[in-house]
């Protein structure tokens, strides 16, 4: 009897400790997350499922955990991270408004300070800043989705719920998830690409092409050895700037820390596959004489087939030592320069996009609207990069801030289905701001917050009004420093 009571005593002790635990480490201000619900047999409920590990749905991930719901990320991909980390897209755009006035608010903006200052540039750094949004939400990688449930909506509402969505993981075994909302958040639609829902015409609608087109991927470029002194003054030698640009090409600029352009050397570069195209420079210096560039395109990459990635992957290592070697010659600085290791990734910027409840489009952006139902503001010029038709890209002037909405990150005909990142609602002209990392990661970070304040009081996204959305802007405001009207 003694023994079973110790036995007992010993047990309230680890439960009571765990649940002190979970209180010391949640964070101010914020709820415990809630453990996972059962739903049979092989099946958990959760608040939250976010399918992909780019980084705009995990910061709406982690902004829903810190309020306590109870969220699971599966990336269908080998490791997490996708562009930002595998893809080591590390070059970072900046949107600003037209008072050049930055817009990067909300949790990226730690990362960007870190950029801008130099003490983030180098993978490590970017990696550490990734993991920490990570802590504490259980992530599975490696994921397939085998089968995905959907049902009328109760009460004969018009539109359709997710219901649930069976995955297998790499060890081979199935289990199923329940959630009150599921997140699109792959570069691929390994979720919305299994829902019927209609795609937004993409590059192709520029030209009035029949089949479906998509700009360019990045395999991302790093060299070390680079005199970044000698390329920073061979530019200030040819000052004036008409005669920069006379001699590299329009936009080329360099400072301490950064460089774009370079147009008129890099398009005479001839690739050793047609699949291939050096565009413009657009390069981070990562100080100690490392430097990665967002310049080699890859056209024809489906993200959705590993094959195409691998292959689209294998042909940017193969051409990275011949860009090596041209880059030696002609680019100021680059004379002793050696390759620095390659990404396992690419940067995906552009893949199918579908219908949400509303579509941002190019005359939102140009008039600066702002809507009732803001959840990031934008600012990017309106950049759409190369395809095989669209040779060497297009833009379409640069917008002042404007608002981009709620609607445009839920499903349309679903209650419970939000897209993140590059799988935002907007026509292809308004896509080519709206993709940007900061504008989509604040919208992340935001829904993550409405979410975990909203639902506990039963509020469903959907049913949120100008009302609401006047009192869920004033706290995001007063507490996250987070503005998102004019």
């Amino acid at each position: 009897m003694i023994n079973r009571r110790s036995k007992f005593f010993r047990y309230c002790l680890a439960l009571l400790t765990a649940a002190l635990m979970l209180h010391v480490y949640s964070p101010s201000g914020a709820a415990a997350p809630k453990r996972a619900d059962s739903c049979g047999v092989g099946c958990t409920r959760y608040d939250v499922v976010v399918v992909g590990s780019e980084i705009e749905g995990v910061l709406l991930a982690k902004s829903a955990h810190d309020l306590g719901l109870n969220v699971l990320i599966l990336d269908p991909r080998s490791k997490p991270g996708g562009e930002l980390i595998q893809g080591q897209m590390l070059v970072l755009d900046e949107p600003n408004d037209n008072k050049k006035r930055s817009l990067v608010q909300g949790e990226l903006k730690t990362l960007y300070d870190g950029y801008k200052a130099g003490s983030v540039r180098k993978p490590a750094a970017f990696e550490r800043y990734f993991n920490r949004l990570l802590r504490g939400i259980p992530l599975k990688s490696g994921i397939a989705i085998e089968a995905v449930e959907t049902a009328p909506r109760e009460e004969g509402k018009p539109g359709r719920s997710l219901k649930s969505l069976t995955y297998r993981t790499t060890e081979g075994s199935k289990y199923t998830v329940q959630a009150e909302y599921f997140v699109e958040n792959t570069d691929f639609n390994a979720l919305t690409g299994k829902l019927n829902g209609r795609r937004i015409p993409g590059m192709e609608s520029l030209y009035k092409g029949k089949k479906p087109d998509y700009m360019a991927a990045t395999y991302m470029l790093k060299f070390k050895n680079i005199d970044w002194k000698a390329l920073h003054q061979a530019v200030l030698d040819d000052y004036p700037l008409t005669h920069v640009r006379e001699k590299y090409g329009s936009n080329t600029y360099v400072d301490w820390d950064f460089a774009t352009g370079f147009s008129n050397l890099t398009y005479n570069y001839k690739p050793r596959d047609s699949q291939l195209m050096l565009r413009g420079l657009n390069a981070t210096y990562q100080q100690d004489g490392e430097v990665i560039i967002n310049s080699l395109l890859i056209y024809d990459v489906d993200p959705a087939d590993p094959k195409s990635v691998a292959a689209a992957v294998a042909k940017g290592k193969a051409e990275a030592p011949y860009i090596l070697e041209y880059l030696r010659k002609h680019i100021p600085g680059f004379a002793k320069a050696k390759l620095n290791g390659y990404p396992e990734y690419l940067y995906i910027r552009d893949y199918n996009r579908y219908e949400t409840e509303y579509v941002l489009d190019y005359p939102d952006l140009m008039s600066g609207r702002m809507f009732w139902d803001n959840v990031t503001i934008g600012g990017y010029p309106v950049d759409l990069q190369a395809t095989r038709i669209v040779k060497k890209g297009i833009g379409y002037g640069k917008p002042d801030r404007y608002g981009i909405p709620l609607r445009s990150f839920e499903l349309k005909n679903y209650d419970n289905v939000l897209v993140a990142g590059k799988n935002v609602g907007a026509a292809i002209k308004a896509y080519g701001s709206a993709r940007i990392i900061p504008t989509t990661a604040l919208a992340g970070e935001t829904i993550g917050i409405i979410l975990g304040r909203e639902l506990k009081d039963g509020k469903r996204l959907h049913e949120l009004t100008p009302a609401d959305f006047k009192r869920i802007h004033r706290y995001l405001e007063k507490e996250y420093h987070i503005r998102l009207a004019r």
